[in-house]
């Protein structure tokens, strides 16, 4: 059975690649929030699709990771390098498929998802230039995956700080012009996300070369492409490539309806999605340590442990949360202050931001609960969780955000709505399935 400090030293590299990857949503919503409520709404819907399709990837590599993990727990180190291959030729391909279908077909889908056409062009420039990401961000989660896999996630706290300084620094010259370089706006935001992405993919070359025992770890030979194994992994990954997907999916249909509220609302609702994001790292971390170490724990024989671990990791996610939750509730204001200047977009967002609060106590415990079914590698049964979870979240937000147009804050109720169905079917299906 695991220590709180044995999960603790798991979790706290990837919260930090974590909030290195979030960095990126973060720094360019803070940014773009001092140019114009149009540059943050496109900057919205624009990161929204780019997310939605990268979640496909990242669904690949959380399979990948679970296959990787239970191949190390058994001590078959050398089973490793293959599942990281095959994985990294699989998802340079998807990318390539990807891109083309974004640049073909991307204009048609936003101009019927966005109503307000400044919106639209700022969300076209701004992907135009953000989806050469797939190429980078499609590779880095196959690193990530295999670091989380052989639990050596250490190395994912440097690349966190690698990735964050490079865009920071991008993001504040391209945007405004500093360093002698051009004022490009959204369009800078969108460009110095996909350099950090590049930067981050060097550094786990580099760093992979020079540290990891290639050979121990079937690493040391390019291999052919291997139909059978990929369809292997495929099996547990379809599943979680899917639920991502949807569950990315509806936070898209969350912005088209509130894009439809109007431009203040949709500038309401980045803010208060970027605090949310940041809130959710350390839960995101510690659940992905669930599905690793749970998956660890099955290979190594011990599945008596499975019940009483995700038990200990939901304690340690929901008390975490809470102290996050007490400073975001007792400085709103504060918080908001980091993402625009004006008074009033402050004022009108805190009635969301406590929404969000609430909401994030039960998140705290659902999404290691949730997690801890993937870990098992019965990926189909949290799809089939995740889809029902997500039809009713569809539904609610349609109702409430296109029909009722209900306020920006009641809209956001529905993560409650969300979290509190995940959690009840996830504590159920571990129970008595």
């Amino acid at each position: 059975m695991y220590t709180n400090k044995q999960i603790w030293s798991v979790s706290y590299p990837i919260l930090l690649s974590l909030l290195a990857q979030n960095v990126i949503n973060v720094t360019d919503t803070a940014f773009l929030g001092h140019v114009s409520e149009v540059a943050l709404g496109a900057s919205a819907m624009g990161g929204l699709f780019y997310i939605c399709v990268f979640t496909i990837a990242f669904g690949f590599s959380t399979g990948s990771q679970i296959v990787i993990a239970r191949r190390n727990g058994e001590g078959r180190y050398s089973d490793v390098g293959p599942v990281m291959i095959q994985g990294v030729m699989f998802l340079f391909v998807m990318a390539l498929l990807l891109f083309g279908f974004t640049k073909a077909f991307g204009g048609n889908i936003m101009r019927l998802l966005v109503s307000s056409e400044s919106i639209y062009e700022g969300t076209m420039e701004f992907l135009d230039w953000r989806i050469y990401g797939f190429f980078f961000s499609f590779i880095n989660v196959m690193f990530r995956a295999l670091y989380i896999g052989i639990t050596r996630t250490k190395v994912l706290t440097i690349n966190a700080i690698v990735m964050a300084l490079t865009n920071v620094v991008l993001d504040y010259a391209l945007i405004f012009g500093k360093f002698g370089l051009p004022e490009m706006g959204i369009k800078g935001a969108a460009i110095a996300s996909v350099l950090a992405e590049a930067s981050s993919i060097l550094f786990f070359v580099i760093y992979t070369y020079a540290t990891v025992d290639l050979k121990k770890y079937g690493m040391n030979r390019l291999r052919t492409f291997d139909p059978a194994l990929l369809m292997r992994i495929l099996s547990i990954s379809c599943f979680t490539m899917l639920q991502y997907f949807l569950s990315m999916a509806t936070w898209f249909v969350f912005f088209v309806a509130v894009e439809r509220l109007g431009q203040r609302e949709l500038a309401i609702a980045n803010i208060v999605r970027s605090i949310y994001v940041v809130l959710l790292i350390p839960v995101n971390a510690l659940a992905t340590t669930t599905n690793s170490l749970v998956s660890n724990a099955i290979g190594a024989g011990g599945i008596q442990h499975v019940m009483p671990l995700i038990n200990k990791i939901a304690r340690f996610s929901f008390f975490i949360m809470l102290g996050l939750v007490a400073v975001s509730a007792l400085f709103p204001q504060f918080l908001l202050s980091i993402y625009t200047s004006e008074a009033a977009l402050i004022t009108e967002s805190v009635p969301s931001v406590y929404v969000i609060c609430f909401a994030m106590l039960i998140a705290s415990v659902a999404n290691v609960v949730f997690n801890g079914i993937s870990g098992t590698g019965n990926t189909q049964a949290a799809l089939l969780l995740e889809t029902i979870t997500i039809i009713i979240y569809g539904s609610y937000i349609i109702f409430i955000g296109m029909w009722l147009k209900a306020p920006i804050e009641i809209c956001f109720t529905i993560e409650i709505v969300y979290y509190s169905l995940l959690l009840i079917t996830s504590y159920i299906y571990l129970k008595k399935a």
